[in-house]
C-alpha cells in the first residue's frame, strides 16, 4: 500500500512492538490472529502500514470488509485471492464451495520458510461466511506460520451484533491476541499541531485525540477549528477546482476503492485530476486502484452529494460495470437500487441472494432477496412466490422467524392466485416447520395436516415425502408414538427408491427418537440416519443426528455413552457452520453438567448461548429452564426471570416434553422457596401434560409427586394433598425413581451416584426419616453450592426432631454481599484491575475455561451484563480488593 500523505505516528510504539512480538511468534509456526480494536479514525490501517513497513522480508496480503454495499460474501477472501493468486484464485472464478476456498486459502498462506500476514480490515462489517472463515482460521492458526490481522471498530458495536459471539468464540482460541488502540493524549496532539496556527487544546477538546480527525483538521488549513470530522473532510474538498470535486463525488458513490478504468469511464477525468485527488490526501493510491484514507472522508463526501445528482451518478457506474462485463451482481444490485432500475435490481439481488445463500451468508442473502421483493412489482406471481420461499429459507437460518412465518404466508398467496397446487403444499410444510420453532405448536401442527392434504392428490413427490417427514416429527413431539411412525414409514416408502436420500435420513432420525422415548431399540436407525447424512455430505442432517444421539444418551443419564457423539457432533457442525444443531449440542451438554453436578460449567454454557445474537424460542427454551434451574438452587437472583420465559415458550410449543420439565423445574423452585401450594399446581401441571412420557419423564414426574405428598405429611402443615396417586404414571418409571416411589431411598441414591448424578442422589435421600441419610443429603447439597436445597434439608431436620443441625453455607460466601466465593472475589479484582481471561488464568494458575466460568458466575452474581458493568458494580458496592 502507498501513502504519501501519512501523518507522524505517535504514542503507538506498545503496539507496534506487541505486533512486532507476534509476528515473531508466527515465523516460528505458532501463528497467531490478533484483533485490533478502535474507534473510527483512530489509526488502525496507519498501525498496520506502519508495521508492514518494518517487515520487509514478510508477505503481506490486505483485503476489507465494505460497508457500502450489503456484504459481499466472502468479499476479503475475494480481495486476497486477487493478490495470492495460483489456486485460490482460480476456485473463487469457479464459485467453489465455501469449505473449498477456506482451505484453499490457509494452504497457500501457510507456507514453509515465509511469514504471511493477511490483513482483514474492518471486520465489523463482515458478511456471515468471512466470520465463519475467521472462525476456521482461529482454530487452526496455532500450527501455521501466519498472522492474521483484523481491525473492528467497537465505539459503536451493539451488544446483538453478530461480531460479538465470534469475537468471543475466538477469545478462547490459543492463537488470538488483542491490542486496543485509544486516542491520542493532549501532548501528542501539541506536537502534531505544532507549526499550525490552531489552537492545540482546542484541537484536542474538539477532536477527543481521535487522529483522523486531528489530522483533517491539520490539513484544512481553515485557522480555526473545524466542528467535526464531516466539516473538517469538506474543508479539505472546498480546495478543489470544481473539476475535481466532482469526479470525488463520483468516487464516494462508486465507494471506498475506486478502479481508476471504471472512474474515467463515468467521469471523463484527466490525470491531472486524479493528481490532485492524491495531493489533497483524500485520496491514496492502493496497487492500481485508489482508495479513500478512510471511510470518514468518503461518508463525508457521499452525504454533501444531492439527490438529484446521485441518481444519474448510479446509472452511469451501473452502465459502466456492465460494459466492462462486471459479475459482482452484489455491487451492480446496489446501484441499481440507487438508480431505480427495477429490472436490474431483481436480476443482480436475486443472483446475488442465491450465490450468498451457497456460501452461507444468511443474512446477507436474505437482505439481497428483500430488495429484490421490494422492486417486484410488475412480476409475475410465480416469480414473487418463488423469491418469497428463498427469502423465508434464509430468515429461517438467521432466526428471523416470525418474518419468515409472514413471508412463506405472503408466498402461499401468490401461490394460489398462480393455481400452483404443488408449490401451494410445500410452502405450507415449510410454514409449518417456521410455526414449530416459534413454539406455536397447534398452528404448525395444523399447517403440517393441510400440506399433506394438498400434497396427497397430486402423487408421490419429495414434496409429498417431506409433508410425511415433517408430520412424523410433528406427532413425535407431541407423544402421538403410533403416527408418528406411519408417517416416518410413509415418507421412507416415498424416498428411499426415489433417491431423496435427505428425507429418508430424517424420517429414519424421527422413528429412531420415537424408539427411544418408548423404550425400544433406537441406536440401529439412528445410526443408519447418521451413515446416510455423512455419506451423501447432507451437512444438517448429520447435525441433527449427532444431537439426537447425544440427547437421547443424555436423557437416559448415560454420558459415557454419549460423550463420542458431543465431540464428533460439535467438530461436524464447526466444520460445516450448522449453528442450529450445535446451540442443540451446547444446550444438551449444559444439562449434562447440570445433572452432573458441575453448575459453575453449565452456567457458563447457558449464559453464553442466552447471549447468542437473534436466539429462537425453541433454542432458547431448554437453555432458560436449566440456567433458571441452578440459580433456584443456589439460591441465586434471577430464577423467575427464566423459568417463567421458559414456562411461556414450552406452553406454547404443545409438546409434552417440553411442557413437563418446565413444570417440574418450577415446582422444585418453589419447593426451594417453600411455596408448597405453588408446588404443587405446578406438578398438577405437569401431570396434565404428561400423556406417553417416556420412563425418566414419569419417573421425574411421580418422585415430585411424592416428594411434596411426603414434606406435606412430614410437617403436618395440612392433612392431605392435592395430589393423588391416581393421577400418576404408574408404570415403566426409570429405577432410581422407582426406588424412591418405593420408599429404598438409600438404594435410589446408589444408582443416581452410579450414574454421576449427585443431586438426584441428595433428592432421593431427602426423602428419608433418619439422621444418617439427611445428613448424607445435606453434606451433598452443601459441596455442590445449593443453598437453597441444604436449607430445606435443615428445615425437614428439624421437623423430624433432629439435634445438632448443619449451619448453613461456608462463613465466607454466606457473608459476601452477593454470596461470590473466595476464588470468584479473586476473579472479580482481576477483571475491575483490566485483566484479561488470559491474564487471569495466569495470575491465578488456572486454565482460561476455568476462568470463563468464575467470569460467568460474577455476571450472574452481580447482575451485570458485561465485564465492565459487573467492574462498575462491584465498585459501587465497595468489593474491590474486599475479600
Amino acid at each position: 500500500m502507498v501513502d504519501t500523505f501519512r501523518m507522524p505516528l505517535l504514542e503507538r510504539e506498545l503496539p507496534l512492538a506487541a505486533l512486532a512480538e507476534y509476528a515473531k511468534e508466527a515465523r516460528l509456526g505458532a501463528g497467531r490472529l490478533v484483533l485490533i480494536a478502535g474507534e473510527a479514525g483512530v489509526g488502525k490501517s496507519t498501525l498496520i502500514e506502519q508495521f508492514e513497513d518494518e517487515l520487509p522480508d514478510a508477505r503481506v496480503s490486505w483485503g476489507a470488509c465494505d460497508g457500502l454495499f450489503i456484504p459481499r460474501p466472502l468479499g476479503p477472501l475475494f480481495d486476497l485471492a486477487g493478490q495470492l493468486g495460483g489456486d485460490l484464485l482460480d476456485l473463487c472464478r469457479a464459485d467453489a464451495s465455501r469449505e473449498a476456498l477456506f482451505t484453499a486459502l490457509l494452504r497457500q498462506i501457510d507456507q514453509p520458510g515465509t511469514l504471511n500476514v493477511v490483513v482483514v480490515e474492518d471486520i465489523h462489517w463482515a458478511d456471515e461466511a468471512t466470520l465463519d472463515l475467521l472462525r476456521f482460521l482461529g482454530r487452526r492458526l496455532h500450527r501455521a506460520a501466519v498472522l492474521l490481522v483484523c481491525t473492528y471498530r467497537d465505539d459503536a458495536l451493539p451488544t446483538t451484533h453478530p461480531l460479538r459471539l465470534v469475537l468471543g468464540e475466538l477469545a478462547v482460541q490459543r492463537s488470538t491476541r488483542r491490542i486496543g488502540l485509544t486516542p491520542l493524549s493532549a501532548e501528542a496532539v501539541g506536537l502534531l499541531a505544532s507549526g499550525s496556527d490552531l489552537d492545540a487544546t482546542q484541537l484536542h477538546r474538539l477532536t477527543g485525540g481521535n487522529p483522523f480527525y486531528v489530522t483533517a483538521a491539520l490539513q484544512a488549513r481553515t485557522g480555526e477549528v473545524p466542528a467535526s470530522a464531516r466539516d473538517a473532510v469538506l474543508a479539505r474538498v472546498a480546495m478543489l477546482r470544481n473539476e475535481s470535486r466532482q469526479v470525488l463525488d463520483v468516487a464516494a458513490l462508486i465507494g471506498t476503492r475506486i478502479e481508476v478504468p471504471l472512474l474515467e469511464m463515468v467521469t471523463t477525468c484527466p490525470p491531472s485530476v486524479i493528481d490532485e485527488l492524491l495531493a489533497s490526501g483524500l485520496l491514496q493510491e492502493e496497487g492500481r486502484s485508489l482508495r479513500f484514507r478512510h471511510e470518514i472522508g468518503r461518508l463525508a463526501v457521499d452525504q454533501a452529494i444531492g439527490s438529484h445528482r446521485r441518481v444519474p451518478a448510479h446509472a452511469r457506474i451501473l452502465e459502466a460495470l456492465a460494459a466492462t462485463g462486471s459479475t459482482d451482481d452484489v455491487r451492480m444490485a446496489f446501484h441499481a437500487e440507487e438508480a431505480g432500475n427495477d429490472a436490474a435490481v431483481l436480476k443482480h439481488a436475486v443472483a446475488a441472494a442465491r450465490r450468498a445463500s451457497e456460501l452461507a451468508s444468511h443474512r446477507e442473502s436474505a437482505a439481497q432477496y428483500e430488495r429484490a421483493l421490494r422492486f417486484s412489482n410488475n412480476a409475475e406471481d410465480v416469480t414473487s412466490a418463488a423469491l418469497c420461499d428463498e427469502l423465508a429459507d434464509e430468515l429461517s437460518l438467521v432466526d428471523r422467524l416470525d418474518e419468515a412465518a409472514a413471508t412463506l404466508e405472503r408466498a402461499l398467496e401468490l401461490w394460489r392466485s398462480a393455481r400452483n397446487r404443488l408449490r401451494e403444499g410445500d410452502t405450507m410444510r415449510r410454514l409449518s416447520l417456521a410455526l414449530a420453532r416459534l413454539c406455536r405448536g397447534q398452528e404448525s401442527m395444523a399447517a403440517g395436516e393441510s400440506a399433506l392434504a394438498i400434497l396427497q392428490p397430486l402423487g408421490p413427490t419429495v414434496e409429498l415425502a417431506w409433508a410425511y417427514a415433517n408430520l412424523a416429527n410433528r406427532f413425535m413431539v407431541v407423544n402421538q408414538h403410533a403416527a408418528a411412525i406411519d408417517m416416518a414409514h410413509r415418507a421412507q416408502t416415498i424416498a428411499e427408491p426415489l433417491g431423496f436420500l435427505d428425507v429418508l435420513s430424517d424420517a429414519l432420525n424421527t422413528e429412531a427418537c420415537v424408539a427411544a422415548t418408548t423404550g425400544q431399540e433406537w441406536t440401529r436407525p439412528l445410526s443408519t440416519a447418521l451413515d446416510i447424512a455423512l455419506t451423501a455430505r447432507l451437512d444438517e442432517q448429520a447435525g441433527r443426528a449427532y444431537a439426537n444421539f447425544y440427547a437421547n444418551y443424555c436423557e437416559q443419564r448415560l454420558f459415557a455413552e454419549a460423550e463420542r457423539y458431543f465431540v464428533d457432533g460439535i467438530a461436524h457442525c464447526q466444520e460445516h457452520e450448522i449453528h442450529t444443531f450445535a446451540t442443540c449440542l451446547q444446550v444438551e451438554r449444559a444439562g449434562m453438567l447440570e445433572r452432573s453436578g458441575r453448575w459453575d460449567e453449565a452456567g457458563a454454557v447457558l449464559t453464553e448461548l442466552l447471549d447468542q445474537v437473534a436466539a429462537s424460542p425453541g433454542n432458547r427454551l431448554c437453555a432458560l429452564m436449566r440456567l433458571g434451574t441452578i440459580r433456584a438452587r443456589r439460591a441465586e437472583p434471577g430464577v423467575w426471570a427464566c423459568l417463567d420465559e421458559a414456562a411461556d415458550l414450552a406452553d406454547g410449543t404443545g409438546e409434552p416434553q417440553m411442557i413437563v420439565p418446565v413444570r417440574l423445574a418450577r415446582a422444585e423452585a418453589c419447593w426451594l422457596e417453600d411455596k408448597q401450594s405453588s408446588a404443587e399446581r405446578e406438578v398438577e401441571l405437569a401431570v396434565t401434560a404428561s400423556a406417553a412420557c417416556n420412563g425418566w419423564q414419569r419417573g421425574a414426574l411421580a418422585a415430585w409427586s411424592r416428594r411434596l405428598t411426603a414434606i406435606r405429611l412430614t410437617a403436618s402443615r395440612l392433612t392431605a394433598s392435592r395430589l393423588t396417586a391416581s393421577r400418576l404414571p404408574s408404570v415403566d418409571l426409570a429405577e432410581p425413581f422407582r426406588l424412591e416411589i418405593d420408599g429404598d431411598w438409600t438404594g435410589a441414591a446408589r444408582i443416581w451416584t452410579d450414574l454421576g448424578c449427585p443431586y438426584d442422589a441428595a433428592l432421593a435421600l431427602l426423602g428419608a426419616t433418619q439422621e444418617a441419610p439427611l445428613r448424607e443429603a445435606f453434606a451433598i447439597f452443601q459441596n455442590l453450592g445449593a443453598e437453597a436445597a441444604a436449607k430445606v434439608t435443615r428445615r425437614r431436620m428439624r421437623s423430624l426432631g433432629i439435634r445438632s443441625i448443619p449451619a448453613g453455607a461456608r462463613t465466607a460466601t454466606r457473608a459476601h454481599p452477593r454470596g461470590l466465593t473466595r476464588r470468584e472475589h479473586e476473579v472479580l479484582d482481576l477483571i475491575c484491575d483490566g485483566n484479561t481471561n488470559a491474564e487471569i488464568g495466569a495470575r491465578l494458575f488456572i486454565s482460561a475455561k476455568t476462568v470463563d466460568h468464575h467470569v460467568s458466575a460474577i455476571l450472574t452474581k452481580l447482575g451485570a451484563p458485561t465485564r465492565h458493568a459487573a467492574a462498575a458494580e462491584a465498585r459501587r458496592l465497595g468489593l474491590v480488593g474486599a475479600a
